[in-house]
């Protein structure tokens, strides 16, 4: 049998159930790692075993469900968090972080032969208003001759110096997909897009490697209080690392077009029910950011492109049937009329709630495609921290009528659409207080937006009850696990967050402050380092035992 304890407030009903009736309560009761017990202090103690220990809370603090960022990519983030690369506000500011990173460790700085891999650069924050290139890096005389590939914060680009251009190629005029961003002569840059980052050869990873980069994934997971995350680019070799936290894992079908479906089962409940993957992810086109998502008409401010399909429609509705067949959720990033086509066809004879189909990515939607996606049942997969990045240009970009389908969440809820929240770490940071934030005020950290304090296209604001939602128990559903995770109800995991104040009523322009006091779940837990479940805690009649208080 495992340990009993339990988490009483005594400050009221502090610990939040996130079921359908909004209940708070004053006690949760735990055994093993399954809640048993909710409901007032006199209910607890009432029924509490001699051995249960107990945990007070004081301050105005809040319990509630550990979030679930239902959109990241677990080893990129990692990768992202090895060079600094998008703290760099200008090309030389980047290069001088891939300098330092190289310096820093004698194995790379001694080996000129080692390829120098990062995460993070964003061309659109600097002031030079160009795309970099391979001279950019050759021109530090540090970085100059040596292998090095960086991967641009969306995901759709690479950046790499001369020794990287030289070793791989030679290079077709044309990819299908993707776009080589070429010199004045006509030659490879440096910079590949979409489908034309795959001509860059990366080395594989070792296992060591890997092992790193979930390491540091799962420290700033459980610092930020998720126990649980969607991973939106798994493959089978990772299975065995992707255990040390609740993970719902993505698998890529590829621009190939060789399906698999039929030779692959859906893993369900490996790991001790903390790993499944069950899901089929397409990359159908590119990103906003960098002028590659496919739209209906023409970019505003690029009327020569209107973006770039990473895999055709005919691809797209070949597919879909046949993974819903076999078994598979089938996961689409963007492109969202081309695949709600194809899910409107693929769903006409099927039960949507045992597929749960998903729009990853469900950020611009024309109106009639927005009552399609509540129509169809499709779960629509957003991420509200990135309405704080695009909103100071996608305007410009689209135009001021188109611009009113992007990251319409509120529409999206009146067409009777499900909603998930998610981060795209590291494309954006992995705290979900940040997430939970931009949701409710689409405002910027200091309070501004283009629309002004109201946010940016107010209306389309959600409420913060349904903003925990969108983070909780309806992630929960769009993984399948509702009945065992999301909400702080009996007979579910007993994974919570304790915050060092109650962001349901706590001032907006505080709700950043919030610090995570601590983040339990199976095993890993956090408060302030990683420690194990029972850290502090104090026997029943001894109340008073060092730890007691979570606030000191």
């Amino acid at each position: 049998m495992g340990q009993s304890y339990a988490l009483c407030s005594t400050n009221g009903k502090q610990i939040h159930l996130v079921d359908e009736q909004n209940s708070r309560v004053e006690c949760l009761v735990v055994h093993g790692s399954y809640i048993q017990d909710v409901g007032d202090l006199e209910k607890a103690f009432t029924n509490l075993l001699c051995e249960t220990w107990v945990h007070h809370c004081a301050g105005n603090i809040l319990v509630f469900y550990s979030p679930q960022d239902s959109h990241a990519h677990i080893l990129e983030y990692g990768a992202s968090r090895l060079i600094p690369l998008e703290q760099g506000q200008t090309i030389k500011e980047v290069v001088t972080s891939v300098r330092d990173y190289i310096v820093s460790d004698p194995d790379i700085f001694n080996n000129k032969s080692k390829v120098v891999q990062g995460w993070g650069w964003d061309h659109t924050v600097w002031p030079e208003g160009r795309w970099p290139n391979a001279d950019d890096l050759d021109a530090d005389p540090i970085v100059h001759g040596r292998p090095v590939i960086l991967q641009s914060k969306d995901g759709h680009a690479i950046w790499v110096s001369r020794a990287t251009l030289n070793d791989n190629g030679p290079y077709p005029e044309h990819v299908e997909g993707g776009v080589i961003e070429t010199d004045s002569d006509g030659n490879p840059n440096g910079v590949f897009l979409d489908n034309a980052q795959d001509l860059i050869h990366k080395p594989e990873a070792t296992d060591a490697d890997l092992n790193g980069l979930f390491t540091i994934t799962v420290r700033d997971a459980l610092a930020s209080g998720l126990t649980s995350i969607h991973d939106c680019s798994t493959c089978s070799t990772v299975f065995s690392i992707l255990q040390k936290i609740r993970i719902y894992g993505m698998t890529y079908f590829n621009e190939s077009g060789e399906y698999w479906g039929d030779r692959i089962a859906p893993l369900v409940n490996a790991g001790n029910g903390r790993l499944h993957c069950r899901s089929v992810k397409m990359f159908a086109d590119g990103a906003l950011r960098t002028g590659g998502a496919a739209l209906y008409e023409p970019y505003t401010d690029n009327p020569s492109t209107n973006g770039v399909m990473r895999m055709p429609p005919e691809l797209i509705n070949r597919v879909i049937p046949r993974f819903l067949q076999d078994g598979w959720q089938v996961v689409r990033d963007r492109a969202n009329g081309i695949v709600l086509d194809a899910f409107e066809k693929a769903l006409s004879d099927v039960d949507v709630a045992t597929l749960r189909p998903r729009l990853e990515h469900g950020q611009l939607l024309t109106e009639a495609d927005m009552k399609r996606v509540g129509e169809l049942g499709v779960i629509a997969s957003v991420q509200p921290t990135h309405v704080i990045d695009d909103m100071w240009y996608a305007e410009e970009r689209l135009g001021p009528e188109r611009v009113k389908g992007l990251y319409a969440f509120r529409s999206l809820l009146d067409n009777k659409a499900k909603i998930t929240l998610g981060s795209d770490a590291p494309v954006e940071g992995i705290n979900p207080l940040a997430g939970f934030y931009a949701a409710i005020t689409r405002l910027s950290a200091d309070g501004t937006s283009p629309h002004g304090p109201d946010g940016w296209f107010p209306k389309q604001r959600l409420t913060r009850r349904e903003a925990l939602r969108g983070m909780t128990i309806d992630p929960a559903y769009a993984s399948f696990t509702e009945t065992t995770l999301g909400s702080l109800v009996p007979g579910k995991r007993a994974d919570f967050v304790i915050l060092s104040q109650d962001i349901m009523s706590v001032a907006v322009d505080k709700i950043l402050e919030t610090k995570v006091v601590a983040t339990l779940g199976y095993v890993y837990t956090y408060r302030n380092v990683c420690i194990r479940l029972g850290f502090g805690f104090g026997t029943l009649g001894d109340a008073s035992a060092s730890g007691n208080n979570i606030d000191s």
